[in-house]
């Protein structure tokens, strides 16, 4: 599967069903799969060739997200970009990708501007929402000028494409040091959807609240909802009560959220009131909750925490903890494991790792170490990374951890996780999924 093959599998289901819901405005299935159509055409008159690198830079949009399947319409790769990044970083990381064409909120166009200073391959610079009443910046175009003259009602082939060609591009190696982007292939893809529909409660038409940013990795969990031809409902602005009236206004049945976030949550006054019956995963991770936090949050919010485990070398589903794993057989919550990051999921192996390449038994600390399709191609141009990344035949999460006796994984504090390989100097590789949330 490619990204378009999820679109198309939630519109095959139903065409006329809601896909992308804002502000109280619903796009259809149907209208989505047009919009990316034209995007696909569109970034081909611009000049973009498969294989070519197409960075969206914004914030929670739902024109922005459809921007995404029309990319992937043309054969090109979706550059993964955080708008809350300085702009020296978004450059920095463009230009180490060759970006072709970038697609930006006009609220962003002083970044864009600079940021694409430094790229000489850039066929195009498109606003979003600068529409022909708005300022124009010389050498870009307003979205729907990008658009016009194309046939509106026309559906194109998909460019032929090779099994496990990359689909995503998104920064990896930390908040800090050079840029490095993880090659995120069409298999590890379909295989973080398998693994979302296999290790988390999903019955029958899922209803997403994306109150994370669908710029970065977690832009990947609406895929598993649109298999099952399910609802996204975007938030433009962090907003906790917001959220809490979209959730029954909507009857939502998956969100993610950071722990800190859940945290600030549990204090807010309208959690008493709200309607959360619809509820049936909300996400936490990467990073752990305090247990008598999660604790807290099972009795408020209900029997519905769902933690998990990724990094952008290989995305949201290393380790999970399903909601019925947070109890006993008996009923009675499982405490033990609410510092847990949860188990393996299903087709990724987890290992404990020492210095010189040898697996450690249950209980022992050590490097977090995972094989399975959920990992990354690689590091793009970066061979000798990559490399280094995967010695011992086991990609090196960068994480200090250990298992139990029932193969639940416990993380290290992540703000001081370290590899010592060979008496070399301790280093830190990944990155947060989410990036920086805020209540």
């Amino acid at each position: 599967m490619r990204l378009t093959d999820y679109l198309d599998k939630g519109a095959s289901l139903d065409p006329a069903a809601p896909c992308l819901t804002v502000n109280g405005r619903t796009r259809s299935y149907a209208e989505v799969q047009r919009l990316s159509w034209l995007v696909g055409r569109a970034l081909a008159r611009s000049g973009v060739r498969p294989g070519d690198r197409v960075a969206v830079l914004s914030g929670n949009d739902p024109v922005a997200f459809a921007c995404v399947f029309g990319i992937a319409r043309a054969g090109a790769i979706w550059c993964q970009l955080d708008p809350r990044d300085e702009p020296v970083r978004i450059s920095e990381l463009l230009t180490l990708l060759d970006c072709s064409c970038l697609i930006f909120q006009r609220a962003l166009a002083s970044v864009a501007a600079q940021v694409s200073a430094g790229l000489p391959g850039l066929k195009a610079r498109v606003c979003l929402d600068n529409g022909a009443e708005g300022p124009r910046q010389a050498g870009t175009v307003p979205f729907r000028d990008w658009l016009q003259g194309l046939d509106r009602d026309a559906t194109d082939a998909d460019p032929e494409f090779a099994a496990g060609d990359v689909a995503v591009l998104t920064r990896a190696g930390g908040m800090s040091g050079r840029a490095r982007a993880a090659m995120l292939s069409d298999h590890n893809i379909v295989a973080m959807t398998a693994l979302t529909l296999m290790s988390y409660p999903f019955s029958g038409r899922p209803v997403y609240l994306a109150y994370a940013p669908l710029t970065q990795l977690t832009g990947l969990l609406p895929f598993p909802v649109m298999t099952l031809g399910g609802q996204i409902v975007v938030m433009r602005e962090p907003d906790l009560d917001e959220l809490l009236a979209l959730i029954g206004q909507y009857q939502v049945t998956h969100a993610f959220l950071p722990p800190a976030l859940i945290s600030a949550l549990l204090d807010r006054p309208a959690l008493r009131s709200a309607d959360l019956s619809s509820l049936q995963c909300l996400w936490y991770g990467p990073d752990p909750m305090s247990p008598a936090r999660l604790a807290e949050a099972v009795d408020t919010i209900g029997p519905v925490m769902g933690r998990l485990f990724g990094q952008a070398e290989a995305p949201m589903m290393i380790s999970a903890m399903a909601p019925a794993d947070h109890f006993r057989s008996d009923g009675s919550k499982a405490l033990e494991r609410y510092s847990s990051a949860g188990r393996p999921t299903p087709l990724t192996t987890v290992a404990i790792m020492d210095g010189h390449g040898a697996l450690l038994p249950a209980g022992e600390h050590g490097g977090v170490v995972v094989r399975g399709p959920l990992v990354m191609a690689g590091y793009y141009g970066d061979p000798t990374a990559t490399a280094e990344a995967s010695r011992h035949g086991w990609h090196h999460t960068g994480h200090v951890g250990y298992l139990d006796a029932d193969n639940y994984l416990y993380l290290a504090d992540q703000a001081t996780d370290q590899i010592v390989s060979d008496g070399a100097p301790p280093v830190r590789r990944g990155r947060s999924m989410y990036g920086r949330g805020r209540a």
